[in-house]
């Protein structure tokens, strides 16, 4: 189907897709293709979907009139907000993310969306930040930001909302000297509707992202909350949005570490920065670890994520970068060159 023939749907048919979660993205690419509005979406049974998809669903979940009356009401805040999508047909819809396996059928932003068809890097890491580690990832983001590359993160507090400061920190800089504002913008994913911030402490920051020149997305219509398998899956989406993610702080366990192995999933360079490694960063992964194995000594979590580790990557041959200019000369490298030495130094370093 073209992008013409696309644009001629009604923003509400594409909301009424978009929201039906037992749909993969080709399950509704067929539906697009065989339905003419969101009334016809809305009077199909779940025997005719299961029709046009020639596949067996089993959903008791499912009410085409009442997924109407929502996609209505959605798209009426969509408006009223000034929120906008990006449907996978679009021609600005991210090329590195239509590429990826069950990509968003819509992408939802707020603010500017040429952040997204930027170059870019993923930044990730742990909530429980050390100080070293902050101010690393702040001068990574910050010299990205003056190299023109975006920085990509999930707006968490941590390493997320320190890679956006750095960014937002050389726009300010900028301004201030009144010198050339970076071209480098900041992109935060978000694991809820598009019109909430999480988390509520980073409102503000969200605010800033816009007003910089950067902006806020996510796969969910307005109103999904954030519950604990949606930041998972809006991990996919920072792996996805980059031909690289960097990890700069991350204990066993962590949902930077999923991100990173969404990222390997995606032929993407999964890279650790140098801080993950230093003595404090080491000390919150040992009180981690601890509660790790706690935890599962009772139960309350599987043996993979307990043994999801930084050492793992390392052996598997991840590299080390010290600054955001390692990094580019890291991208240029023969894979492989650095990440032996690598690790045996950190091993040495840590285990003596």
């Amino acid at each position: 189907m073209h992008h013409t023939e696309i644009k001629e749907k009604d923003s509400v048919l594409m909301v009424s897709l978009a929201r039906i979660s037992f749909l993969s993205l080709a399950e509704k690419i067929i539906l697009l293709k065989n339905i003419d509005s969101s009334l016809n979406l809305a009077l199909l049974s779940i025997e005719e979907i299961s029709e046009i998809c020639k596949r067996q669903i089993r959903s008791s979940s499912w009410n085409g009139k009442q997924n109407l009356l929502h996609a209505q009401r959605e798209v009426a805040i969509l408006e009223s907000k000034g929120i906008s999508f990006l449907s996978y047909f679009d021609k600005d819809y991210p090329a590195l993310l239509r590429e990826t396996p069950n990509a968003p059928f819509l992408l939802f932003y707020r603010g500017n969306k040429a952040a997204l068809l930027n170059r870019s890097v993923s930044v990730v890491g742990t909530r429980h930040i050390s100080p070293y580690a902050k101010v690393k990832t702040m001068e990574f983001a910050y010299q990205a930001a003056f190299d023109g590359c975006t920085v990509v993160s999930g707006l968490a507090n941590g390493v997320d909302g320190a890679s956006h400061m750095g960014v937002l920190n050389a726009w300010y800089d900028a301004v201030q000297n009144n010198s050339v504002l970076p071209e480098g913008k900041t992109v935060a994913v978000l694991p809820c509707g598009i019109d909430t911030i999480v988390p509520y402490n980073h409102i503000s920051l969200a605010s800033r992202i816009i007003s910089s020149g950067g902006c806020l997305v996510s796969e969910y219509v307005p109103g999904v909350p954030a519950e604990s398998w949606r930041f998972v899956q809006r991990n996919r989406i920072i792996a996805s949005l980059s031909p690289a993610t960097v990890v700069i702080q991350a204990p066993a366990g962590s949902g930077a570490l999923i991100t990173a192995q969404f990222a390997l999933e995606y032929n993407r360079d999964v890279m650790f920065h140098k801080a993950a490694f230093e003595t404090q960063a080491n000390l919150v992964s040992e009180k981690i670890n601890q509660d790790l194995q706690r935890r599962f000594a009772l139960g309350e979590i599987q043996k993979n994520k307990l043994e999801n580790t930084p050492q793992k990557y390392l052996e598997s041959g991840a590299p080390v970068i010290n600054d955001y200019k390692d990094y580019c000369r890291c991208l240029k490298e023969m894979p492989g060159l650095r990440s032996i030495q690598d690790s045996q130094l950190i091993f040495e370093e840590l285990y003596g």
